[in-house]
């Protein structure tokens, strides 16, 4: 469990707004996907070089402008699966208890933020991760990845590294549920 704490967390690290230390970070988490899931591997090493030329800034509105001025691409798992609706506050609220119960920090984001769900699923008991996978998260992430099509951003590259290592780990465990 100590491994997937760990992967997923760096994974999470590299869905928050950039800072001094994302190549960094960048670097690190391709040499635990090249150990632990070639396939992932390689979309992250897309996306890396897609992004080696790109100055802090730069990157700083890469993010900006892919995750937070574009709806159908924001990072709240919640929003994709719900919209508007009243589920989405109920999802919210067990988010952040699942966040308190697994110690996990809170940042700016809401609850429902990738990075947040990320850092939970790493951290639950098989079966629960495979549930919150199965029928919230890769759902989302799904929905997500559509908002990509055709745009050439590498975030895209990105987030196939993180949906290829939550297929890997966590595909067919439980029957998924109908969101909407």
């Amino acid at each position: 469990m100590a491994d997937r704490v760990e992967l997923y967390d760096q994974l999470a690290a590299l869905l928050a707004y950039p800072d001094g230390r994302y190549r960094e970070k960048l670097e690190r988490c391709q040499k635990s996907l090249e150990a632990r899931q070639p396939e992932a591997a390689e979309f992250l090493s897309q996306f890396a070089t897609a992004v080696e030329t790109l100055s802090a800034i730069e990157m700083e509105e890469l993010f900006v402008g892919t995750f937070d001025f574009n709806a159908t691409c924001a990072l709240e798992v919640g929003w994709h699966l719900y919209g508007e609706d009243y589920q989405r506050g109920a999802f919210l609220v067990e988010m952040r208890a699942e966040l308190r119960r697994l110690a996990v920090p809170e940042s700016s984001e809401l609850p429902d933020h990738l990075t947040h769900v990320l850092m939970v699923l790493g951290r639950l008991e098989p079966d629960e991760a495979n549930d919150l996978a199965v029928n919230y998260f890769i759902p989302a992430l799904t929905k997500i990845l559509d908002g990509f099509k055709e745009k050439g951003n590498p975030y895209e590259y990105l987030l196939k590294a993180i949906s290829s290592t939550l297929e890997k780990n966590h595909q067919g465990s439980s029957a998924r549920v109908e969101h909407e």
